[in-house]
């Protein structure tokens, strides 16, 4: 899918899968001996599979913690640093990952500050019938990328993230995704019971950007020219589960991020 996603945007993908043993590098890059014409030797910087435009970090959680925070300074900054030497990432640069929710040998938790760098969490049901009997009748048909026809350049994104930014907030609807996050920390005034008993952490400042800007795309695909509060509403569930940090009560009760996402959408009123 992130390869279909790459080639319909005219876009440089890489992928990584990630394993217990792989190292910062081998993501980064690293500084080598390199030979130049004269028989010279220098050191130069051999670029890792980060510098693309779309990197796939497949079961990401299969690499150790040091590993994982090697992402940090790129999807913050879209930058990588090496020893003193500051390379810029290419633009646009953005990164998918995937998780395996039900293997646990061999994995290792995600670090808060990775998580919250990821816009949304997209969460994916087993297929319906109707789609698996999709999927087992187009088996045999495969797939061929070069069938597919780029739709966009990487201008042309870079353009569109710029429109996205351009779309006006009320300060009424920008209080309202604040609020919405607020109500989400156990220590808020506005939190419920639930909340204050599940919740280890609430989500930080970039849970309620996520929810503007997410809520700008939403709004331009349903054709509207302001964020409106159906628009926050509407991202709320991917950009807010990952970065509730739950109890072990909430285990233990079966209380998911996602229920209490959702109940902090029924309870928070779009007027103060």
């Amino acid at each position: 899918m992130a390869r279909a996603f790459a080639s319909v945007l005219g876009l440089e993908e890489r992928r990584v899968q990630f394993t217990p043993d792989l190292m910062p590098a081998d993501i980064t890059g690293t500084t080598v001996l390199t030979q130049v014409p004269g028989g010279a030797v220098e050191l130069r910087f051999q670029q890792g599979p980060l510098f693309a435009n779309l990197v796939l970090a497949d079961e990401i959680n299969r690499a150790a913690p040091r590993t994982q925070s090697a992402l940090l300074e790129a999807m913050q900054e879209r930058q990588v640093t090496i020893a003193t030497t500051t390379h810029t990432l290419p633009a646009p640069f953005f990164v998918l990952a995937t998780q395996n929710p039900v293997e646990l040998q061999g994995t290792y938790p995600l670090p808060e500050a990775e998580l919250d760098r990821f816009m949304l969490k997209l969460e994916f049901a087993f297929p319906s019938q109707d789609e698996l009997s999709a999927m087992v009748a187009h088996t045999a048909e495969g797939l061929e990328l070069s069938a597919l026809r780029p739709v966009a350049d990487a201008a042309t994104l870079l353009r569109m993230t710029a429109l996205v930014r351009e779309v006006p907030a009320a300060a009424h609807v920008i209080d309202y995704a604040s609020r919405l996050v607020l109500a989400l920390h156990p220590s808020s005034a506005d939190a419920s019971d639930d909340v204050r008993r599940h919740v280890r952490l609430g989500p930080s400042p970039r849970g309620a950007q996520a929810l503007a800007l997410a809520g700008r795309v939403v709004a331009l695909m349903a054709g509207r020219v302001s964020l409106a509060f159906e628009d926050v509403q509407a991202v709320a569930l991917p950009a807010l589960r990952h970065r509730l940090l739950l109890s072990f009560d909430a285990e233990r009760a079966g209380v998911s991020a996602d229920d209490l996402v959702a109940d902090a959408l029924a309870r928070v009123p779009t007027e103060p």
